[in-house]
């Protein structure tokens, strides 16, 4: 071997074996799969040296901004809207405290919110995600079971953070969680369960540890825990968890709650001024322990919020008004055509006694929307017309074909 050839000062390959050299001013050299591999170590300890969040006081977006932010998309739920402003505004003061040196430590305060089927709550989450500067994520609790059982894990929530922040650890750390669904892992019988409720109670007992505060080890790519994968430690105590559900029938629970309390000759001045159509607003702590939440988990949601159920005047404006109402989507979907989209006034009005009768909230006016134009949908783009103007007479003829039943809700 010549004295002059050259060899890589890492690996100690010859010319001869690599594909070229990077020459250093000192003479020395590196080969090109060298290269690659120093800039994968440099990358991967990049992303382990996170950053912290740096967020100004003056660009923390205050709880009235929030709230103006969200009546552009969603219409009504002033009440839960309050809260959850509140609640992401105090996140931030929460985040920016560890900078000083202060005796008092603000605790997290997490957010659970009941409210009907279609009245928002999944939409407030998506809307506020897009105003906020820290990771957001949203997990369905249906899927979430007991290790060791088909579904998944509870660290999978963590698993959705950290994918959110790009595996930036300490950004997931100061992130927000929203658990939708939180009502499906209620346990099935009021007592505690003396066999497997490996998707209610399990699952319940399992959040503990995450809605408190904890270091939990959280596989990188999801999926089951095995002895081989490598975990990652993400400590949960600055994390805010904002859950949602139906919580279908637990009127039940509060009405008796009611009914049960007050006695005597104001009993029936009492249950005379409740309000029979908005039951959730009664709600209590002790419901939700009656519905199947145990009270350990209650005592780790401490905001109790409700969603209203949407009258007539609110499903009317949702169809029109926010940014990305219903008849805007349509009407856009059918301007990539060429086509100009007009409903009359009176299939608006007909579109939201539809969704009345079949008990579907906002979610159902898409659906009804959607039967109505799809014939339209399927032919226009190639029949080459430019208008289509819906009247009340083509809404009232579609209807009637379609199999309503399919709508309904029993």
């Amino acid at each position: 071997m010549a004295k002059n050839s050259k060899h890589c000062s890492f690996c100690g390959r010859p010319e001869s074996q690599v594909d070229f050299f990077i020459m250093g001013q000192d003479g020395s050299h590196i080969c090109n799969e060298c290269a690659i591999q120093a800039a994968e170590i440099v990358k991967e300890n990049t992303s382990l040296r996170s950053k912290p969040l740096a967020i100004q006081k003056d660009q923390v977006p205050k709880p009235v901004e929030i709230k103006e932010y969200l009546d552009q998309y969603v219409i009504g739920q002033n009440e839960a809207k309050k809260f959850l402003s509140v609640a992401v505004y105090n996140h931030y003061k929460r985040l920016m405290q560890e900078k000083q040196n202060d005796e008092v430590e603000i605790e997290k305060s997490n957010i659970i919110m009941v409210g009907y089927t279609g009245t928002g709550k999944t939409l407030l989450a998506r809307t506020i995600a897009k105003k906020l500067h820290v990771p957001f994520t949203i997990v369905d609790a249906t899927v979430l079971t007991e290790a060791g059982y088909v579904g998944e894990d509870i660290e999978s929530i963590l698993t959705r953070l950290l994918q959110v922040a790009d595996y930036d650890v300490k950004a997931a750390e100061r992130g927000i969680v929203f658990i939708d669904e939180i009502d499906k892992i209620a346990r099935k019988g009021d007592n505690p369960s003396i066999t497997r409720d490996v998707s209610g109670e399990g699952v319940q007992q399992g959040l503990l540890k995450l809605l408190e505060g904890a270091v939990v080890n959280v596989p990188p790519q999801g999926g089951r825990k095995h002895p081989d994968q490598k975990m990652i430690a993400v400590n949960t105590q600055n994390i805010l968890f904002v859950c949602g559900g139906a919580f279908d029938g637990i009127e039940k629970k509060i009405a008796s709650r009611l009914n049960t309390r007050v006695v005597g000759y104001n009993a029936a001045l009492s249950i005379d001024q409740i309000d029979k159509n908005n039951m959730l607003q009664y709600i209590a702590p002790q419901d939700l322990k009656s519905f199947g939440l145990i009270p350990e988990i209650i005592g780790r949601l401490p905001i109790l919020t409700y969603l209203e159920p949407l009258d007539r005047i609110a499903l009317r404006k949702i169809l029109t008004e926010p940014k990305n109402s219903i008849v805007k989507q349509y009407t856009k979907l059918f301007k990539m055509d060429q086509i100009d989209l007009v409903f009359d006034e009176e299939v608006l009005d007909y579109i939201v006694d539809k969704a009345i009768e079949f008990k579907l909230g906002a979610r159902g006016l898409r659906s009804i929307t959607e039967t109505i134009i799809m014939d339209k949908m399927y032919e226009m783009p190639s029949n080459h017309e430019k208008i289509l103007q819906v009247t009340l007479e083509y809404a009232q003829s579609k209807i009637e074909k379609t199999n309503i039943n399919r709508l309904k809700i029993a």
